[in-house]
């Protein structure tokens, strides 16, 4: 089968759709299929094996308390028109299929089976869904995905919200083949301190503030314990680095973006992970690898986070922005290595089903179906 994956989003930056249809491809290549990747790219991409096309440069964009690098550029449609009449794809699969432009534009001009993919979750819609004339526009294009796939039930609740119709839930999923127990620790940061582990952009909504006035709490309560936070941002980590210089607290360790092979050692290292985001969160990626690796999870009980993971089990849920709560779980799973370990496996025993095998499978029996369709359809 022949199959685009596109994606709205600069590919050069690490996000959860990017990650998403990076590991849809590998999965499908491995079963033997045709695949190209198609997005902005405001690097050049060497990891893709020669199946990546690049079509506009991203710019950023601020949307509902994050960042979207996006390309906004009008003038898409001569490259766009080319790809697809030089690939002739069987099934396009655009996430985020209602950002405008390349994924508005790859519908306007396919003529093969369109999928879309909603990432999405929060209480204001991304782009000005709402606004009347841009409604009607992309109504237009949700009119020509012949399926739409949500990633969980809470990005269905959003999509459907806006754009009604027929969605399937198909979840995210995590590459247990790189993200698994056994992986090497990083030598350096396991000596005789308890590591918590925040991995994540840098951006407010993920909530490193919180963690960081909580961890003030842990660390008088738990003198060898350390904060270790992986990801990338530059304005906000400037402030979180004032923060940590003005309440003069040690260890902690701002390591900045790591390579995808990276991190699954940085998992490895902690005792505990954390993520306290704030909210928007549709699912939770980063808690699959977290699990996949066997760790103990606090998290904020936000929808998204409580969709994946049950409170008392893999993780304590806390309300979110609550600093005293959060520390208190914290000193609770860092002060009892026996519940680390009941938690420990109790995620383990449960993200088998996230695997990226059994999403991919997922993912092209779904194909299959609309493919079928489409061709009735069209007798």
């Amino acid at each position: 089968m022949k199959i685009a994956l596109v994606s709205p989003y600069d590919f050069a930056f690490p996000g959860g759709v990017t990650h998403h249809i990076t590991n849809l491809e590998h999965q499908f290549t491995l079963m033997g299929h045709d695949v190209r990747i198609i997005a902005p790219a405001s690097a050049q991409i060497n990891n893709a094996g020669g199946r990546f096309i690049r079509i506009g440069t991203p710019r950023p964009v601020p949307t509902s308390g994050s960042i979207a690098r996006v390309t906004l550029s009008p003038m898409l449609s001569n490259h766009v028109k080319e790809v697809l009449a030089d690939e002739k794809f069987d099934v396009i699969h655009l996430h985020e299929p209602l950002i405008p432009m390349l994924c508005t534009t790859v519908l306007r001009f396919s003529r093969t089976v369109n999928v879309g993919t909603f990432h999405a979750y929060g209480s204001k819609p991304s782009y000005r869904w709402t606004q009347p004339f841009l409604k009607y526009f992309l109504k237009k294009w949700f009119r020509k995905l012949n399926g739409r796939i949500a990633v969980s039930s809470l990005a269905l609740f959003y999509a459907n919200k806006h754009f009604p119709g027929q969605y399937d839930v198909i979840p995210n999923g995590v590459d247990v083949e790189n993200f698994h127990p056994d992986v090497l620790p990083i030598d350096e940061l396991r000596d005789d301190k308890l590591n918590i582990l925040f991995v994540s952009r840098l951006e407010k909504r993920k909530g490193a503030g919180y963690l960081l006035k909580a961890y003030e709490k842990v660390k008088q309560e738990i003198p060898d314990s350390r904060l270790i936070i992986v990801g990338p941002g530059v304005r906000l980590r400037h402030k979180y680095e004032k923060m940590v210089v003005s309440h003069n607290l040690k260890d902690v360790i701002f390591v900045g973006a790591v390579p995808e092979e990276e991190k699954p050692r940085y998992f490895r290292t902690a005792d505990v992970f954390c993520a306290p985001s704030t909210g928007q969160e549709s699912q939770g990626v980063i808690l699959l690898e977290a699990m996949a690796v066997g760790k103990p999870i606090v998290a904020s009980n936000i929808d998204g986070y409580a969709s994946v993971l049950t409170d008392q089990a893999e993780a304590m849920l806390v309300p979110p922005k609550d600093v005293n709560r959060l520390a208190d779980s914290l000193i609770k799973v860092l002060s009892d290595s026996s519940l680390r370990e009941r938690m420990g496996q109790c995620a383990l025993a449960k993200v088998g089903m996230y695997s990226w095998k059994n999403v991919a499978q997922q993912v092209l029996d779904y194909y299959n179906k609309a493919i079928a369709d489409f061709s009735r359809r069209d007798r």
